[in-house]
């Protein structure tokens, strides 16, 4: 069995959206606080990964919302170690309300292990294996499917551009993980008061989009004052949800960085349950669905 690590937050005012919800930004915060807390109970501090010349870099993170936290919820994140790879390695958590066990939350991030003085990967030592797993580490892992691959955007793809600012950037001196769903939700927003339905008109409408799930590649990291462009369309328009695709390139060079699929459901605000996507929602943006 790989060792468990459960840390505990509160919500707090400035982590709530308009809705009062958590934003969805912050679910990935709460993930990677408790994997750094989590590796350094088991040994692994930023301290002891320096005195290796090693670090781990996330590759891949998918979250899925169930239920909406807000200000002053208790909640805890509870996380293990899936499997490890060569140079790679899968971790799991799950967001359950305090005293209630409700989940409401869960995801994973997939990280690949990298040299400081190369930046490539390099083999997870065999004595980090057994820290995270003490009793012996499975046998075989979990198969893991490749990133799904978006379909061709259409002719109303919608494109913005953005300058990397200093509040983006992290410890390792590039953008945060996290910091990636802040410009999707940003395209987003500029996306929908663009084709006329600010969120504004939509909750005069009684309905709200809110995201299922998001799935999240980072192939390249983006650093300070790097030009960004976040392209977005959409696919699979159903009764109440669709997916949205986002790529985020760097302008200067055209290097794709991130990858986004973005599951979104259609919620009528007075029942909180789906509700039918309004055809004249539909028909304005038509130029931007995939048919």
């Amino acid at each position: 069995m790989p060792l468990t690590h459960v840390r505990q937050f509160r919500v707090r005012y400035c982590e709530c959206d308009a809705y009062g919800h958590v934003n969805n930004t912050n679910y990935v915060r709460y993930m990677q606080e408790t994997a750094f807390d989590a590796s350094a109970a088991a040994g692994y501090d930023f301290a002891r990964y320096d005195a290796l010349g090693q670090y781990w870099l996330v590759r891949e993170t998918e979250v899925e919302y169930l239920k909406p936290l807000r200000y002053g919820d208790t909640f805890e994140v509870k996380t293990w170690v899936v499997d490890f790879r060569r140079v790679r390695s899968r971790r799991a958590y799950e967001l359950r309300k305090v005293g209630l066990g409700e989940l409401v939350a869960r995801g994973r991030t997939d990280w690949v292990y990298l040299d400081n003085a190369t930046n490539r990967p390099t083999t997870v030592p065999a004595e980090m294996i057994a820290a995270f797993f003490p009793e012996g580490a499975p046998q075989s892992a979990p198969p893991r499917a490749p990133f799904p691959a978006a379909p061709e955007p259409p002719p109303g793809v919608f494109e913005l551009r953005r300058r990397v600012a200093w509040q983006d950037i992290d410890m390792a001196w590039h953008v945060n993980n996290a910091v990636y769903l802040s410009y999707v939700e940003d395209c987003a927003m500029q996306l929908l008061s663009t084709y006329g339905w600010p969120v504004t008109r939509m909750s005069d409408e009684n309905f709200a989009i809110l995201v299922r799930q998001h799935q999240i590649e980072y192939l390249q990291p983006a650093v300070m004052d790097d030009e960004l462009e976040v392209a977005t369309w959409v696919s699979n328009a159903r009764h109440a949800s669709a997916t949205r695709h986002y790529t985020i390139t760097r302008v200067g060079d055209g290097a794709l960085l991130a990858r986004v699929h973005s599951l979104c459901v259609w919620v009528n605000l007075s029942t909180g349950q789906p509700t039918r996507i309004p055809e004249k929602f539909l028909a304005d943006f038509a130029s931007n669905i995939v048919a």
